[in-house]
């Protein structure tokens, strides 16, 4: 199974020092945040990639293409110009970077990647840390029988917001207007047919093809209670640095 992360925007909410990076590549612990997402799929046994690329794609490509060498010991051969790797220390990851354009809107990225994706695979953006229980929220969108699932969280106003029935979405609204809305917390399982509804590169996922499957009863729910916490701000970049730095981070689960 696959891992689809959408990383091609231009993150320009975001204010750091790292102004010539791509925002999934701004780091926390030396490791971009995409590094961190990675790891925690890997955890539940999915350890292939397609990085939906964008704005400044080739520090993403630059940074996994000397990945190994960075991460494990190498032994340089100058006379002969070879490397070897040493002692590798890597995770068991085939990553795929798509170039899925500068301006492309998140729907039209998907619709750019769908030769690359299974019937089913999953779904999230290449800029927030959980700890979603990816197991669950398999089992769940397999039960639903859905087209999708959405993890839905609890978050004040600055996201869109689920109305959920019986663990269906019954409405989808791209913000939500009060503090207590169920919100979209970006972790999907996606059946490739649902692709079907992303009707352009200017179609914006999280609106017409979600409030669509939302009215058609093919939106499914999986609850989140625990940690969620996107890098939207310099302020939420500040905490999820402190969780790392004093050995709190909720969504570290490997060793």
């Amino acid at each position: 199974m696959k891992a689809v992360i959408l990383a091609g925007g231009l993150g320009s909410r975001l204010s750091t020092n790292e102004t010539d990076l791509p925002k999934p590549m701004t780091q926390i612990g030396n490791k971009p945040i995409l590094w961190h997402i990675m790891k925690h799929y890997s955890e539940f046994g999915i350890n292939q990639f397609v990085i939906c690329a964008g704005y400044k794609g080739y520090a993403i490509k630059e940074y996994f293409l000397n990945y190994a060498a960075h991460a494990s010991d190498i032994e340089i051969d100058i006379l002969n110009t070879s490397v070897k790797i040493l002692n590798q220390r890597t995770e068991p990851w085939k990553i795929q970077i798509i170039d899925t354009g500068l301006e492309t809107m998140t729907g039209g990225r998907l619709k750019r990647i769908a030769n690359y994706v299974d019937d089913e695979f999953c779904l999230t953006y290449g800029d927030g840390l959980a700890n979603v229980d990816i197991s669950g929220l398999l089992d769940s969108h397999r039960l639903s029988k859905s087209l999708v699932t959405v993890t839905a969280v609890h978050l004040p106003g600055r996201f869109g917001s689920l109305s959920i029935s019986d663990k269906k979405v019954i409405d989808f609204q791209e913000k939500a207007d009060n503090e207590t809305a169920w919100v979209n917390g970006g972790f999907f399982v996606v059946d490739k047919k649902a692709l079907s509804y992303v009707d352009s590169e200017s179609t914006v996922w999280e609106r017409e093809p979600l409030q669509r499957l939302a009215r058609e009863g093919q939106l499914n729910a999986w609850i989140h209670e625990g940690f969620w916490l996107p890098m939207d701000t310099p302020r939420d970049l500040k905490e999820l640095q402190r969780l790392w730095d004093t050995n709190e981070a909720p969504w570290k689960i490997w060793q």
